[in-house]
């Protein structure tokens, strides 16, 4: 990981320079390119600078790193092509040497050697931001140990500016709606995420909304062993998902896991209003009896009660097949073109007749089952719409519910899950509009 910040300027600025000209040309010959042609050399320059961006973010990790990272998981905003290549960042993780860390969760600590017993310092689990160490305090507790990696928030906060160039001459390419409000929100998650302080207090909070719901694990901080940038864990084991996303295990626990993920997912966008907003299925684990362990609270959103509603009265339209009142709708939610008018019905019907699978009744939808046809289609459909995107505005609020949302649907599909999404959902939105 490159730590000089000069050395970090000039590796940004420079991919945000090549990025630009590569724009600044594309738009040029367009004028003089009409058709198929024209779609297809926007789609080998967006591949392009994708690629560009990927080798030179996967190396500085960090901030640059993690946006990348944040803007893979937006499928709605990001040409499919573009969000695959930007999703191989979440492949690429660093390790810092072991010595390293314990300097730096020594100086997080001052009481380090009164708080643990044993502590190893080869990490378990590595991310942009970070790393996780397993250890025991002095009162036999087994506990997780976040440590950030060296000067990573000086890094962060150098970044920015450069990485808010970079991306929004990226996302030039397929859109003209306002980046402003986009990069507002990344930036705010970042900033957010590198405070294990704020990270803690989202944990205790989703521990007190989620008292009354035994399905759920979180667990608990250890306030005496979290800093700034150390954040202890007591250590809650479960099995991780690469196993429960085999044959390894019975269909009806699959089934059952996949039902509490939802349930966490409607819970916290429409009941709590506090969604845990990063959906890499990195941050659960599984327990044999059907309960998950949710971890990694670092990117939560807050949702307004109107916003809440909003969806509440979409999904349910979505259900019962009132497709002409979603424009509506959505203008509620913030989406809508660049001037403030409805999207028009025609453009969001496809993709209704494609997810409105989900929610059939009889026999009960399973994901994974025929969803790489459905992906297929929606991903033809999103190349299609690339002109008419480019006047859609995409509102700040809705950027980490979408992402949490479209992950959550990855994650049922891993699991391979059956279920009764319809009365789940129709159950929640329902009560949303009581409240």
């Amino acid at each position: 990981m490159i730590t000089s910040a000069v050395r970090r300027f000039l590796k940004l600025g420079g991919l945000a320079g090549r990025v630009g000209a590569s724009v600044a040309t594309n738009q040029a010959l367009d004028l003089v390119r009409s058709g198929p042609t024209k779609k297809v050399r926007q789609t080998e320059n967006l591949l392009k600078n994708a690629l560009r961006i990927v080798e030179t973010l996967g190396e500085l990790k960090g901030a640059a790193m993690k946006v990348g990272q944040m803007m893979s998981l937006h499928e709605g905003l990001l040409p499919p092509e573009v969000a695959e290549v930007l999703g191989s960042l979440q492949k690429q993780a660093p390790k810092v040497p072991a010595e390293v860390m314990e300097f730096e969760v020594r100086g997080g600590l001052e009481n380090f050697d009164d708080l643990f017993e044993t502590f190893d310092f080869e990490a378990f689990a590595a991310a942009s931001i970070g790393q996780v160490h397993r250890a025991r305090l002095r009162d036999g507790r087994d506990v997780a140990v976040k440590i950030q990696y060296p000067l990573i928030d000086e890094i962060v906060k150098a970044d920015l500016k450069n990485l808010k160039t970079l991306m929004m001459r990226l996302v030039a390419l397929f859109t003209d709606a306002d980046f402003e409000p986009l990069w507002g929100e990344l930036q705010k998650g970042l900033l957010a995420e590198i405070d294990y302080l704020h990270e803690a207090e989202n944990i205790r909070r989703m521990t007190a909304l989620h008292a009354g719901v035994p399905e759920i694990v979180i667990p608990r901080v250890v306030d005496e062993a979290t800093s700034k940038n150390v954040l202890t864990m007591e250590f809650v084991d479960g099995i991780p998902p690469a196993e429960v996303c085999s044959d390894r295990y019975p269909t009806q626990l699959r089934n059952r896991w996949g039902v509490v993920l939802s349930e966490f997912q409607m819970r916290g966008l429409l009941e709590h209003r506090l969604l845990h907003a990063d959906p890499n299925m990195a941050n659960f684990a599984f327990l044999d009896d059907g309960r998950v362990v949710v971890y990694d609270f670092g990117c939560v959103k807050e949702v307004p009660v109107e916003l809440a509603r909003a969806y509440a009265l979409a999904f349910i339209a979505v259900i019962e097949d009132r497709v002409a009142d979603l424009p509506g709708i959505f203008v509620e939610i913030g989406l809508s073109r660049l001037d403030g008018s409805e999207i028009p019905v025609d453009l969001i019907e496809p993709y209704i007749e494609i997810i409105g699978e989900v929610f059939r009744e009889d026999p009960p939808y399973t994901f994974g089952d025929g969803n790489e046809e459905m992906y297929r289609e929606i991903i033809q459909l999103g190349f299609q719409d690339w002109e008419e995107k480019m006047d859609m505005l995409f509102p700040e609020d809705v950027i980490f519910i979408n992402r949490s949302l479209s992950g959550h649907f990855g994650n049922l599909s891993k699991l391979g899950a059956t279920g009764p999404w319809r009365d789940l959902v129709l159950e929640y939105s329902r009560r949303a509009l009581r409240t």
